[in-house]
């Protein structure tokens, strides 16, 4: 079984619907959560976000998660958005250091970051989406090819 967190800073954008994203895929031996470094518990996803998946008819239910060490026990793979998610949870939790990489360096060997659309318009989150879903796209392709 393969575990996902997506780590983004409040979970309410980018990693919401990167679980959303790699859920509705509905991959057979791949769990995903996902959190944020500074999240508040119990918080909705940005209207925007909601809306965008909407959009993409995906059906998300979400309430914010601030990463824990349960999570990051559970978790054998360990996505953030940016180089300052990955080096923050790296310092806080150095056991880490093994599973926790950028989605970008994860899947193509690149150290850029997702854009982060939190405070932007719809046309932002869109595109965040977009981003997002040709991630996950490789991501599959490579955790499948991994199985086989």
């Amino acid at each position: 079984m393969t575990k996902i967190v997506f780590v983004c800073t409040g979970n309410t954008c980018r990693s919401p619907m990167a679980e959303a994203i790699l859920k509705s895929k509905n991959i057979t031996g791949i769990e995903v959560k996902s959190a944020g470094i500074f999240a508040s518990d119990g918080a909705d996803a940005s209207s925007h976000a909601k809306k965008v998946l909407q959009e993409n008819e995906i059906t998300h239910i979400h309430q914010s998660s601030m990463l824990n060490q349960e999570m990051l026990d559970w978790a054998n793979i360990i996505l953030t958005m940016t180089n300052s998610h990955k080096n923050y949870i790296i310092q806080q939790y150095p056991e880490t250091n093994a599973k926790v990489y950028t989605i970008k360096e994860f899947v193509e060997n690149d150290q850029g970051d997702v854009f982060d659309p939190y405070g932007g318009s719809l046309q932002n989150y869109r595109q965040t989406f977009n981003e997002l879903q040709q991630l996950i796209d490789k991501l599959i392709i490579k955790l499948t090819a991994d199985h086989t």
